[in-house]
């Protein structure tokens, strides 16, 4: 279920600053969609192909900043600058390799974006729902941040459950075991044994 919800931060960076947080991710979803459906190496399952989308559509999409804040919590203002260098470098990483391993199980789904309710702020949250023939509708929030000028996602929470809590919780049980240099090493043994 995480695969459309990964999907929809498909956008490219130039588009984002014009566009509201709820047009940013109906084009998104639009532009996603269509540019899987014509992509015979990606639909083939063809890990380069993926991996460039990946890396050149969808993870500059996020405020990798303040997305690595706010999943370290409280242990960031207690690493050094180059232990959060290395920490953004394996955690966009892990983001990459997840996306990637999402984008090659596209089938049919259909992303819907909700009305959006009036909000104000710099953090404004798009709701939408993932539907496929054969499953229940999966309700996606997308939190979008406009604190560099332009919307980027700083948040997915899937059916309820928030992208940024879960690596939260999962690198601080790291961190009280093994400290951040094993936090680091585990990260960076995750990614060389994918």
């Amino acid at each position: 279920k995480w695969f459309l919800a990964l999907m929809v931060v498909f956008f490219s960076g130039a588009v984002i600053a014009e566009l509201s947080p709820d047009e940013v991710v109906k084009k998104t979803a639009d532009d996603v969609i269509g540019a899987i459906k014509s992509d015979k190496d990606i639909q083939a399952g063809n890990k380069k192909a993926i991996y460039a989308l990946v890396e050149s559509k969808i993870l500059p999409s996020f405020d990798f900043n303040k997305i690595c804040r706010l999943v370290m919590g409280k242990n960031w203002r207690k690493m050094s600058v180059e232990q959060k260098e290395e920490f953004n470098k394996g955690f966009k990483m892990l983001l990459l390799r997840t996306y990637a391993v999402a984008l090659s199980k596209y089938t049919d789904q259909k992303i819907t974006v909700l009305p959006m309710k009036k909000q104000k702020g710099s953090i404004v949250t798009v709701k939408t729902e993932i539907t496929q023939a054969s499953s229940q509708p999966i309700n996606v929030d997308y939190a979008l941040s406009n604190s560099t000028g332009k919307w980027l996602v700083i948040d997915l929470i899937i059916e309820g459950v928030s992208m940024i809590t879960n690596y939260r919780s999962q690198f601080g049980t790291s961190v009280r075991t093994n400290g951040i240099d094993g936090l680091l090493k585990e990260l960076k043994n995750k990614n060389n044994a994918a």
